[in-house]
């Protein structure tokens, strides 16, 4: 451990005779403080870590139109094309542009779904109801949730693409 290594140069130095008995005091002191007002934070987190957007959901006038452009502007991999939706791959991320249901709505970003690291639905769902965030299963890898301004964030595996095919 680092914090270990860090002790051991303390004692090294004092044994050699570069630091005194109170700067050898001082220093170990410093850093028992500095550990005890850092750990009541981190032991409270028991969020997850976001490791990437997954895909990005959006409600289009015309899914076809919208699938064109990005793959011919941006050059994104066309695929899941059921003639109603479409999956836009670049990188690790998807867009998901969709046909609204309602003719001559606006073109809204429906969701947006973050990538976590170490998926396990039972413990994600048990920390989201911990929250008190009331959590919508959606397939195997992945839930719903509402942020504080009421917009729906989803949490997915790092593979819920695959997942869902």
């Amino acid at each position: 451990m680092k914090e270990e290594k860090v002790v051991v140069e303390l004692l090294s130095d004092f044994e050699r005779g570069r630091i005194s008995r109170r700067q050898l005091v001082q220093s170990l002191a410093l850093g028992m403080v500095a550990a005890s007002v850092g750990a009541p934070a981190l032991a409270q987190r028991k969020g997850f870590k976001a490791v990437g957007v997954n895909h990005i959901s959006f409600t289009v006038a015309d899914y076809a139109r919208t699938r064109d452009f990005y793959a011919d502007l941006l050059g994104m991999a066309v695929s899941e094309d059921n003639g109603r939706q479409c999956y836009l791959t670049f990188g690790d991320t998807v867009l998901l542009p969709r046909n609204s249901r309602e003719p001559g709505r606006k073109a809204v970003v429906d969701h947006i779904s973050y990538s976590i690291e170490d998926w396990d639905r039972k413990q994600v769902e048990e920390e989201l109801k911990r929250r008190g965030l009331d959590p919508k299963p959606d397939y195997e890898g992945s839930f719903h949730v509402l942020d504080p301004d009421g917009y729906d964030v989803q949490i997915s595996a790092k593979n819920f693409m695959t997942m869902t095919s």
